[in-house]
């Protein structure tokens, strides 16, 4: 069995090659990997890489490269090891009843098997259910004549063979489209988790599941699947199966290593995860609370703050960044768009959130002159402000602050 090696780093973090086993070809598949994926992932430095706010994991050649996120770069390596699978639970990207979620308290828990042994679980219950059939055009030489008969490959196939048929007739049975993308994922998680824990059940389930054709499969096609009433329990599997296939990059470095990369951007993640939280809250605060709300700015072009909340007739506006400022103050651009924000949706507060131990914090007021029409064509002076939030996102005890969500309210509020 060929044995992965891992490598555990964090986001912004650099690696050479000759660190940990971390060789020149993992670097040549990295820097292609980079280039396909428009320069998000990584900056290339000299003989090495400076990782990005992207999280996850990357599997080439035999290595496992693990990319952590830290809030907080003088917390403890240890720390932090565990809140990527923590947080892809809280926000609705694992199933919580999964035995690979149930123990994500496992801090040497690799992520892609998290969601291989997902994947399996899923493809081994459709199989013990029944997998469904469906009717499909085959063109092909038959002993009976059924369905159409093709007349110029009839005429090629069988000039022999009179016996035959050569037809475009319906057939009913498993070798349809979505039991397609389901092998090509099967297969793709067959390659990697060869050597690993999953690898018996990887071929249990390959051994159970029916043989079909083997189809390129592309993005297109996966955004143009449907779902019915019938194949509604196929929805999980095939969620699953997407997100594998699209991360598998065959043959990136001179057809030489596959590589497997299962990456999250951290600025989206914990947008994700605070909407979550507040979502969550907002039932004892009386709060609506909507994200990635639009409103036209210019042209085409549009404004879209994280999160707004509204309670009492009033809005307000957060918008989440994962990275900290290295100042005490927020940037210029931050604090303008803030503004911008205020003065499209007329909110009095809006508050720029960072990960980080609470920071006593007050409102500001932008000092200009605002005003808002109001219904009796009136118009009426908004103060708008704004200020810095910080919030824990870890607990004492390392778990995930199950507060946040409160925490965060009340400071946008102004509840002591």
């Amino acid at each position: 069995m060929k044995h992965l090696k891992t490598i555990s780093v964090f986001e912004h973090q650099r690696l050479y090659v000759g660190e940990h086993g971390f060789r020149t070809t993992h670097l040549n598949a990295l820097l292609k990997l980079n280039e396909y994926h428009d320069g998000n992932y990584f900056e290339p430095i000299a003989k090495g890489i400076k990782f990005n706010q992207y999280v996850g994991v990357i599997q080439v050649d035999g290595l496992v490269i693990e990319i952590h996120p830290k809030a907080d770069k003088d917390d403890d390596d240890n720390k932090w090891k565990g809140v990527l699978l923590k947080m892809l639970q809280a926000c609705g990207k694992l199933k919580a009843d999964s035995s690979g979620a149930a123990n994500v308290k496992r801090q040497h828990l690799n992520l892609l098997e998290v969601y291989f042994e997902l994947y399996l679980q899923e493809l081994e219950s459709l199989v013990r259910k029944g997998l469904i059939k469906q009717y499909r055009k085959q063109t092909k030489n038959t002993k009976a004549l059924k369905g159409k008969l093709e007349f110029a490959g009839h005429i090629k196939s069988n000039i022999v063979h009179k016996e035959r048929f050569y037809t475009t007739h319906q057939v009913y049975d498993s070798n349809h489209f979505l039991h397609q993308v389901l092998s090509k994922a099967l297969a793709i998680v067959g390659q990697f988790t060869n050597g690993s824990r999953l690898q018996d059940l990887a071929s249990r389930v390959q051994l159970n599941f029916p043989e079909v054709d083997n189809k390129a499969i592309t993005a297109k096609h996966l955004n143009e699947m449907s779902l019915n009433r019938k194949t509604l329990s196929y929805k999980n599997a095939l969620e699953l199966a997407r997100l594998i296939i699209l991360n598998y990059s065959p043959d990136i470095s001179s057809g030489k290593e596959k590589m497997l990369s299962l990456l999250f951007d951290m600025n989206e993640l914990w947008e994700t995860y605070i909407l979550k939280q507040l979502q969550k809250a907002s039932i004892g605060f009386e709060i609506e609370v909507s994200g990635q709300e639009s409103k036209s700015f210019w042209a085409n072009n549009s404004l879209r703050p994280d999160i707004v909340l509204r309670k009492s007739g009033k809005t307000y506006i957060i918008d989440t960044k994962w990275k900290r400022p290295n100042k005490s103050t927020a940037s210029v651009n931050d604090l303008r768009q803030m503004y911008t924000y205020c003065r499209f949706w007329d909110a009095e507060k809006a508050m720029l959130l960072y990960p980080g131990d609470y920071t006593e914090n007050k409102f500001m007021s932008y000092l200009t002159d605002d005003y808002s029409k109001q219904d009796n064509d009136e118009t009426s002076e908004i103060d708008h402000q704004c200020k810095m939030g910080f919030v824990s996102v870890l607990q004492r005890d390392n778990n995930l602050n199950d507060m946040l969500g409160h925490e965060i309210i009340e400071m946008v509020l102004g509840i002591n």
